[in-house]
């Protein structure tokens, strides 16, 4: 499928989907019944969530521009810029490969590739995860691993930056 061909399978689906509860709904309307009480239930839960994000996406977006990410992370960068660049690392979520773009973007603009490499690396720390680590292999275990990872995140960027310094 060449990319100006738009993929009409989501639509289709959808419909095929809207379609089924149709017929239930009109043969046999109490089967329904559960799954409209567990949607409901769902959107209960997922809207409050919903909500802090869009309230985050929107806080963000107010206050971190790029100019202002330039002073951190550029080439003046300090301390504030590993700060910036370990727990963005941490804290980021989604897929690896959504990043990429943003970084590619931020890095055209200015940005230290120490930082960059810094960012992705701390990427393996995981606060959501940090209990099922704890449980399975002990509070010391896991505190080690995270200082180390979060140290070495450091020694990682150093290096990526003099490699890709050497190399222009």
């Amino acid at each position: 499928m060449r990319k100006t061909e738009q993929n009409y399978f989501g639509l289709y689906f959808l419909l095929a989907v809207i379609t089924v509860y149709i017929i239930i709904a009109i043969f046999k309307p109490t089967v329904l019944t559960p799954i409209f009480k567990f949607l409901i239930l769902m959107l209960k839960r997922i809207i409050p969530i919903l909500f802090v994000v869009f309230v985050l996406m929107i806080l963000v977006n107010y206050f971190v521009s790029p100019k202002n990410l330039l002073n951190y992370l550029g080439k003046n960068a300090g301390m504030k810029g590993w700060l910036i660049a370990i727990i963005g690392g941490i804290l980021s979520t989604g897929l690896i490969y959504a990043w990429y773009p943003m970084l590619n973007d931020l890095q055209k603009q200015g940005v230290r590739n120490r930082f960059i490499a810094t960012f992705l690396y701390n990427r393996a720390v995981k606060p959501a995860l940090l209990p099922l680590l704890i449980f399975y292999f002990g509070l010391m275990y896991t505190l080690v691993l995270t200082v180390v990872m979060v140290v070495v995140s450091i020694f990682q960027g150093i290096i990526v930056e003099k490699f890709s310094e050497a190399k222009t």
